[in-house]
């Protein structure tokens, strides 16, 4: 069975998102990916010195400005930059950390420039300091560290899917009375020339064309995803401060079915959204908008066009980041619901512009949001399915 909300009293409660930190590539902080998404130009930009791996030397992708903390890998210190902009954040807008502060990273493939650098270039022969920083529970055990606190910490990995994973998970722990707080971080600095190989090599990642000539989500043409990386961090509490956005529910299943295909009955995706939205007591008809998985391939906008045409009937339309802050791999989900967080704040979705003939209820370039549910859904390769339910604060 898919895990759901669906009995107790707690199962009703609605834990708000109250701080957003985020290191994207549009820049260190929020206000860069707010003005960013807003602008509708793509953060995706072509880089030099991929030519030895796939054979040209430019590649388009979101990557991470080096402009961290100094000291700190680009994977340690968009950890740490985007944890500490959601704890000032949410303490400017009210928050108090309670008794018990917990923290969850999302996470699929950690530490990928240092393990590049410890096997390729040092033999792997570093200090221990060194070896410390390969670990990733070394930057978190430093945040707890820094702060004081002394909740659960630990990683979640569900592929894709991940960010809205530990996001779902930080609301279990907030229901089962396990914290009163939880800083929920994603991170995902993967984007080397060997790692989007792969994934070009798959058939999903178009990295030698512009983004929005290649990812059009629930539009004719698309091809495929741009690479991208991220860091976001929120922190969720139940207690204190001013939530962007409320945490109403969610699922999680899994398809079951293979390692890099989905299920083309849909049944697993389809519950796993009948199951998000009776978690949160919700009808399909309340739900305003579709912030979809969106990735741009073929088998991901067909699952969720389905959706979108038999369950969520009455919504206003869907949309998918992706084709402005690239496919952020573990980060993905969380990157996309920041972009909601920001839109619930400001009454404006910063959707992509549409280039081509799609969807009729594609939301097409940024336009004033209009009151009500928003669904997060996110599918990771191997079957990780997961839908979130955000409701009004």
């Amino acid at each position: 069975m898919g895990t759901g909300f669906e009995s107790g009293s707690r199962a009703r409660s609605q834990p708000g998102i109250v701080g957003l930190g985020t290191v994207t590539g549009y820049g260190w902080g929020r206000k860069l990916l707010w003005n960013g998404m807003l602008s509708g130009e793509s953060a995706v930009v072509a880089h030099p010195g991929y030519g030895d791996v796939l054979g040209h030397d430019l590649a388009y992708a979101a990557l991470i400005p080096d402009e961290g903390p100094a000291g700190m890998s680009r994977f340690s210190g968009a950890l740490t930059f985007a944890a500490e902009e959601a704890i000032e954040d949410a303490t400017d807008r009210g928050w108090r950390p309670g008794p018990n502060v917990g923290l969850i990273h999302a996470i699929v493939l950690g530490e990928v420039d240092l393990w590049h650098d410890f096997w390729l270039e040092r033999n792997a022969s570093v200090s221990r300091r060194d070896y410390l920083q390969l670990m990733p529970s070394t930057p978190l055990s430093l945040l707890m560290q820094r702060h004081g606190w002394h909740g659960p910490t630990m990683g979640v990995t569900a592929m894709c899917a991940s960010g809205n994973a530990a996001l779902i998970t930080a609301k279990m722990w907030i229901d089962a009375g396990i914290v009163d707080d939880v800083v929920v971080v994603a991170t995902d600095v993967s984007a080397l020339p060997e790692n989007i190989k792969h994934f070009v090599d798959l058939g999903v990642a178009i990295v030698d064309i512009p983004a929005l000539e290649a990812c059009r989500p629930f539009q004719e043409g698309s091809r495929g995803f741009p690479a991208g990386e991220a860091s976001v961090a929120y922190v969720v509490s139940n207690t204190s401060g001013a939530p962007y956005l409320r945490v109403a529910g969610g699922s999680m299943n899994h398809d079951g079915f293979h390692v890099v295909h989905i299920n083309p009955d849909h049944a697993q995706i389809r519950r796993c959204f009948d199951d998000a939205l009776t978690s949160a007591g919700v009808a399909p008809e309340d739900v305003a908008y579709l912030n979809a998985h969106g990735p741009g391939t073929a088998q991901c906008d067909a699952a969720e066009a389905e959706v979108l045409d038999t369950l969520l009937t009455d919504a206003v339309g869907v949309y998918s980041l992706k084709p402005l802050a690239g496919h952020c791999q573990g980060a993905a989900s969380a990157v996309e619901l920041a972009g909601t967080c920001l839109a619930y704040d400001t009454g404006i979705i910063p959707a992509p512009p549409q280039v081509s003939a799609g969807h009729p209820r594609l939301i097409a370039g940024a336009q004033l949001r209009q009151p009500g549910i928003t669904l997060k859904s996110s599918i990771g390769m191997g079957g990780h399915n997961s839908v979130v339910v955000l409701a009004e604060a």
